[in-house]
Parts: structure tokens; C-alpha cells; sequence
């Protein structure tokens, strides 16, 4: 076999290495000439009883063979000591490959936050944590190579999984922004979605089907992602048992309303057909830059008189919005209000940053509502503190019907710059913020089996963007977090939408100049909200872009692929001579996979690719 693709002179970090996928790597790696840092925290009992860690028995594997690993047994969260471990063995570190994770798996109602903050700890803050110490010797050298790992779980939801969903959903978005920041440097990252027999996935797939599924499937595409030749940069790739395919994001053209007063929730309600219809002009937007919101506000503009229908009323219904204090939040509060709901307006009052506390944003709005001649009461608590904004709703009218996560800050900074702080508190308030409130709705939701929700993401979230890490981020964990709930709140007629607006807010008005601040009125995406949040919407698990009078769904396109002989071994040589047919958007063959039996369908259908002569 010819092993054209080498690492020699490379070093890999690879975390989570003590078994399954992890250890794959590790193997695969310095069987073609890399020095592995084997990271693990575990242990595995010998026969006798006696404990060692799994760390060691991989880096004794490679070192028999006649390679070199060293073992370090941090969590992922002492990012630095992992790369530490790199320099000081082998005085570099070229390959990072963020593996490391756990499951917590529980229905929505039964999940603590023990349950949610363990999963963002370890494969979202720890990916962040080794990355970030690596980062600079990376940009050093002017090369680098990082894999972030997902799931078909963050891709598309899963029954059980919200935690892991959004944290693995994010961990795309991260590597979206990392790719943008770290290309002029030469350092490339993509995210694959696997599907391999692991420690974590052996208690939840049956046998004959983890039999297909060996981390050997999965390995060889990872490491052709990882040579030097390969140019591939900020994709996303759904990988196992043979199989091997591409992902990117399609988008109905949508449609355009009238710019004015007339753009309301029933005139979405006339056209949401066309607003989720693929079938003509669909785009495959890959940066914030592809939308021009500005040509769509003119059209919006000259469009014929928006449609009407029967007003979509809230009357004896009751809408949390957070962050209503200004901008987006305001736009959707008074809305609300004006077609019947009571609503609690929730806003800390803070700067765009995050800091400070100021009580009269969300009195003022809630005094408007008011004089108006609508029902609204202020909450004032952090949205970390969903509890209390519940509790709020609860006390003033019994109810809550309609919830509306809008709150967040920004803490833009290159990633070279990024402070844990920075990470940190956007994770707070957009993620698990979201969480908290969400939760802390969701028991009344079940209750009286009735529920609308309406996360919110960004265009930064979808495609990533330079100096946006953590906030890109956080808002595709939102994604992922929300299609789990749309999935166990379904048949509890609690619907889950999510929306990537462009508007002008406290938070955009210090990115955009005035006019165009201006011009993205936080009132042209108000109406989608409504719509979402009323009791005659049935879309659930949805992903909308909406901004300058234009509404459009997005979803995720999948190659078709390559299926290569499930008995036979897989090599970084024979991917790249079918990459470019792997990553083949254009030949008839794509997919719109739209959850995990969609994803699986794949690879089932890979299974029975048996080659007569076979090498394993």
C-alpha cells in the first residue's frame, strides 16, 4: 500500500484518545510518521483487577510499534497543560484534533443543569480551551490543521440530546469562524459529523450495527483533512461505516414584503409557502456577505402591497420576550401587545457588552404597551436566571404561552485575543441563557400541551465570521439546542423555531453605520416572529434568515457522496482520489437530510457495499 499521505516531522494532539475514534487516531497517526500526544482522563481495568490509564496503553500500542507518544491525562478544559505536554516532548504541535466527549442524554423535562453544563464544559469549552492555547504556535509557524467533531445529533436533533446537540452544533459554527481567521496563516479547520462504535455510542447502537461502524471508517478522511496538501478549509462532513459526504446550507429564495405598515404576521401567514419553497432559485450562501440586505430593502420597498388576511390575534395568551428592552426585543414586545397577548418584558438594561443594569429600558417599553392600551409588566433578572423571568409571567397572569429568546450581547475579538471572559459570557447569556429560560417555560408548556418558542441565532452563526468565535458559536448551539426541543415538543404542541435576524439593535448599531442601521428596522422582522408564535403555525425544528422585508428558510444540502466497500480498509489515499465526487454538490446526487434516520440512511445503505476481495 502506498502511503503517500505522511505526517513526519508533524505533531498531533489528540484529545479523548484513551479508546474508540480517539485512540484510531492516535494509531492512524503515528503509523504514518507523526508524534502523538495521547490525552485522556480515563482509565481501563485489566483483567487483574488493577486500574491503569488508558492514555498509557495507547501510547505503549504506538511505542511497541515503534512510534512516539507521550500521554497526558488533563480534562479538556486545562487546554493549556494538553499543549503544554506538546511542547515540551516534541517543541511543537501542528494537528489538533478535538475528540473528547460525553454523553448526559436525558428527555428535555428530566435534564438538570448538571446535565447541560457538563456537556458545554467538555465539548464546547474544552474544544475552546485546547484550541485557544495552541492558537498562537499555530499562527507562529503559519500552519495548522484542527478537526472539530460533531454529531448527526447537533446537525439535525435528536430525542434526549439537547444539551449535546447544541454544544456539538456549535462546535461547527466555532470552526466556521476559526477557518476564516486562521486562513491567511495556513491553519484550516473543518468539523466532521461521525458516526463510529465508541465508548459513548456502544450503549445506544445495537451490535451488527457497530460491527459496520469502526473508527478505521472515519480516520482516513480525517487524516487526509489533516495533510498539508489538503486546501479544504471550514467544511463540514458527515462520515462512517464506508460512507463519506459534504454538508452546506441551502436557502429558499423566500420571499419580499412591503416595506410599511401593511407587513404583518397574517401577510407572513399568505405567503409562508412561498417562504419555505426550495424549488426555485435556491442559494448556497457561504458568508454573511452573500445576503445583500440592502438591494433587498429596495425591493422591499417597490414590492406590491403586502396580502391580508385575518389578523393572527393573541388575545388571552401570554409572551415572554427577553431582552425587549430596545431594538429586535421592543419591536417584537409591542407587537404582541398590540395584537392582544400579555407580555413580559425582560431587559437588564445593559450595554450591548454585557455590563451594567438599567431598570427603565424594559419600563419604558412595558409603559408604552401600556398607555396603548395593552397588558405588559417589566422584568429586570439576568436571563441566566430564566426561573425568575418565568416567574414574572406566572405571578402577573397565570400563564405563558409564547416565549421569545432574544437576549445577547456581544464581545467581538479576534481569536489570537479572546479572553476566556469574552468566551465565557457569550456562552452565558446566548446559550445558556436560552437554556434557562426555556426551561424553566418548558413544564407549563407540557402542562397544558401547548407552547411556542422562538430561539434566536445570526447569519454569524450559520457561516461564521472573522472575530466572532464565541458568538458564532453560541448562536449554532442555539440551532441545535432548538431542533431537539422541536423534536420532544411536537407531539406536546410545543413548536420551536429559530431565526438568523438582521436588524438594528443596541448590539449591531456599533458594527453598522447609521444608515444602514437605519435602514434593517427591527419592525421588518417582528412579523415572523408572530407568525411563529401563533397557535395556527404547524412549522417546527425550522432555521429562518429574515431582515429588510425578506423572509427565507435555510436547511442543509448533503452530497451524495462516496460509499467505499464496508469490508474492505479505507486509506487517506483512496479518499483523495474520490474527494472531488465526495464533495460534489452539483451531480443530481444531493440530499436534504432532515434528521438522524435521514442522516443514517446513508450510511445503511453503504453497509451492504462489500468488496469480493476483502483486506480487513
Amino acid at each position: 500500500m502506498s502511503n503517500d499521505i505522511r505526517f513526519d516531522g508533524r505533531v498531533a494532539i489528540v484529545t479523548g484518545a484513551g479508546g474508540g475514534l480517539g485512540k484510531a487516531y492516535a494509531l492512524f497517526f503515528s503509523q504514518r510518521g507523526a508524534s502523538i500526544v495521547v490525552n485522556d482522563l480515563g482509565s481501563i481495568k485489566q483483567q487483574d483487577g488493577s486500574s491503569v490509564k488508558a492514555a498509557d496503553v495507547v501510547v505503549a500500542e504506538i511505542q511497541k510499534a515503534g512510534g512516539q507518544a507521550v500521554a497526558n491525562y488533563n480534562s479538556v478544559e486545562d487546554g493549556q497543560k494538553i499543549v503544554d505536554t506538546a511542547l515540551k516532548a516534541f517543541g511543537r504541535v501542528d494537528i489538533l484534533i478535538n475528540n473528547a466527549g460525553i454523553l448526559r442524554d436525558k428527555s428535555f423535562a428530566r435534564m438538570t443543569d448538571a446535565d447541560w453544563d457538563l456537556i458545554q464544559a467538555v465539548h464546547l469549552k474544552g474544544s475552546y480551551a485546547v484550541t485557544k492555547a495552541a492558537w498562537p504556535h499555530l499562527r507562529k509557524q503559519k500552519y495548522g490543521r484542527i478537526i472539530m467533531t460533531a454529531s448527526a445529533a447537533g446537525l439535525y436533533g435528536n430525542f434526549g440530546q439537547a444539551n449535546y446537540s447544541a454544544a456539538k452544533l456549535a462546535l461547527a459554527s466555532f470552526g466556521f469562524s476559526l477557518a476564516r481567521e486562521g486562513a491567511k496563516d495556513n491553519i484550516h479547520t473543518n468539523t466532521i459529523a461521525p458516526m463510529a462504535a465508541s465508548k459513548m455510542t456502544e450503549t445506544i447502537l445495537p451490535p451488527d450495527i457497530l460491527a459496520s461502524l469502526k473508527p478505521e471508517f472515519v480516520t482516513p478522511v480525517v487524516g487526509y483533512l489533516c495533510h498539508e496538501s489538503t486546501e479544504d478549509n471550514g467544511g463540514v462532513f458527515e462520515v462512517g461505516g464506508g460512507f463519506v459526504s459534504k454538508l452546506r446550507w441551502e436557502r429558499s429564495a423566500g420571499s419580499v414584503f412591503k416595506a410599511d405598515d401593511t407587513f404583518t404576521p397574517d401577510a407572513v401567514a399568505a405567503k409562508f409557502d412561498q417562504i419555505i419553497d426550495f424549488e426555485k432559485d435556491a442559494e448556497y450562501p457561504a458568508s454573511i456577505m452573500d445576503t445583500n440586505f440592502l438591494e433587498l430593502l429596495e425591493r422591499a420597498k417597490a414590492a406590491d402591497a403586502n396580502p391580508k388576511g385575518e389578523p393572527l390575534r393573541f388575545d388571552g395568551q401570554v409572551a415572554i420576550v427577553t431582552g425587549a428592552g430596545g431594538g429586535l426585543g421592543k419591536a417584537y414586545a409591542l407587537l404582541l401587545a398590540s395584537l392582544g397577548a400579555s407580555v413580559v418584558v425582560n431587559d437588564l438594561g445593559g450595554s450591548h457588552s454585557g455590563q451594567g443594569a438599567d431598570a427603565r429600558a424594559a419600563d419604558m417599553v412595558v409603559s408604552e404597551i401600556q398607555k396603548a392600551g395593552g397588558k405588559a409588566v417589566a422584568n429586570y433578572d439576568s436571563v441566566e436566571e430564566g426561573d425568575k423571568v418565568v416567574e414574572t409571567a406566572l405571578k402577573a397572569f397565570g400563564r405563558v404561552d409564547i416565549l421569545v429568546n432574544n437576549a445577547g450581547i456581544l464581545r467581538d475579538k479576534s481569536f489570537a485575543r479572546m479572553a476566556d471572559a469574552d468566551w465565557d459570557l457569550v456562552q452565558k447569556v446566548h446559550l445558556r441563557g436560552t437554556y434557562k429560560v426555556v426551561q424553566a417555560a418548558w413544564p407549563h408548556f407540557v402542562k397544558q400541551k401547548y407552547g411556542r418558542i422562538i430561539n434566536t441565532a445570526s447569519a454569524v452563526g450559520l457561516y461564521g465570521n472573522f472575530g466572532q468565535a464565541n458568538y458564532s458559536a453560541a448562536k449554532l448551539g442555539v440551532v441545535g439546542f432548538t431542533k431537539t426541543l422541536a423534536l420532544e415538543g411536537q407531539r406536546k404542541n410545543i413548536l420551536c423555531n429559530v431565526i438568523a435576524p438582521n436588524a438594528g439593535t443596541r448590539m449591531t448599531a456599533t458594527v453598522m453605520p447609521p444608515e444602514m442601521v437605519e435602514a434593517f428596522k427591527p419592525e421588518y422582522v417582528a412579523p415572523l416572529i408572530a407568525y411563529l408564535g401563533h397557535s395556527s403555525n404547524e412549522e417546527t425544528g425550522s432555521i429562518f434568515e429574515v431582515g429588510s422585508g425578506w423572509v427565507a428558510k435555510v436547511r442543509w444540502q448533503r452530497t451524495g457522496g462516496v460509499g467505499f466497500p464496508a469490508n474492505r480498509e479505507l486509506t487517506p489515499e483512496q479518499v483523495a482520489k474520490e474527494w472531488a465526487r465526495i464533495t460534489d454538490f452539483d451531480d443530481g446526487r444531493a440530499t436534504n437530510p432532515a434528521t438522524t434516520q435521514d442522516s443514517f440512511a446513508g450510511f445503511m445503505d453503504n453497509f451492504g457495499n462489500v468488496a469480493r476481495d476483502s483486506k480487513l
